[in-house]
């Protein structure tokens, strides 16, 4: 019996008086991967800045483990059990890499990741851990952002855009580690622009229009045709 861990429904979200999502309904289930498409300012990453409480919206429209979250402190999100991969990485300059990663373990989650088993997945990482965060590559710094989410232990992890601005090489790698996530049973939710890449490492495929799902199924039983017709409205 499938466990459904998020869900979304008719979710709506603004900035200020403009509109971003306009009565998203979604469902992630225990174990799932679910990739999210679209074109820049298609509302992907406000989705997933509403499911993590950085963007408010109606209480009920979102629910983690069947309890209403929407608009919950992001801290308390985390500690839920939902940890963001955000765009851009956001790390904390200051810091050094190991500092960083320190850092995702605040919510005190148990669960089976720590500082020696992201050694071990990205061992780069243990070589650069008392750099400051920042001054590895744009590859690096991403597998930075990705060990502070694991940190937390998280059931479901949102990945915003890993792919961006990485050499082809760098975006293999880091997608090669994901089976080390699902593994155990943890759920992903990745917005990613590559829609080969997206579709290969998911179960299923949304793609999001202006603030609209414009298409939702199966990863590999979408066609070309299906999907360019969605991302581009044509």
């Amino acid at each position: 019996m499938s466990v459904t861990l998020v869900e979304t429904h008719g979710l709506t979200a603004h900035y200020g008086d403009a509109q971003a999502l306009f009565g998203i309904d979604f469902r992630l289930e225990a174990g799932e991967v679910v990739a999210i498409i679209g074109a820049n300012g298609a509302g992907k990453s406000t989705f997933l800045k509403a499911l993590t409480g950085l963007v408010r919206c109606a209480r009920d429209a979102v629910r983690f483990r069947g309890q209403p979250v929407g608009s919950v402190a992001p801290g308390s999100i985390v500690r839920m059990g939902l940890a963001m991969v955000p765009e851009g990485r956001r790390l904390f300059p200051s810091l050094s890499v190991e500092e960083n990663l320190l850092m995702g373990a605040f919510a005190r989650r148990p669960g089976p990741w720590h500082l020696q088993r992201l050694f071990k997945l990205f061992p780069i990482l243990e070589e650069k851990r008392c750099s400051p965060a920042t001054s590895l590559s744009g590859g690096q710094q991403q597998m930075v952002a990705i060990g502070r989410a694991l940190m937390g232990n998280p059931e479901v992890l949102l990945c915003d855009e890993l792919s961006l601005g990485l050499a082809p090489i760098v975006i293999k790698e880091i997608y090669e580690a994901m089976p080390a996530f699902t593994s155990e049973g943890m759920s992903l939710v990745i917005v990613e622009q590559d829609v080969s890449v997206a579709q290969r490492v998911s179960q299923r495929m949304m793609c999001f229009q202006e603030g609209r799902v414009s298409l939702e199924g199966a990863s590999n039983a979408l066609t070309r045709e299906q999907i360019g017709r969605a991302y581009f409205g044509v």
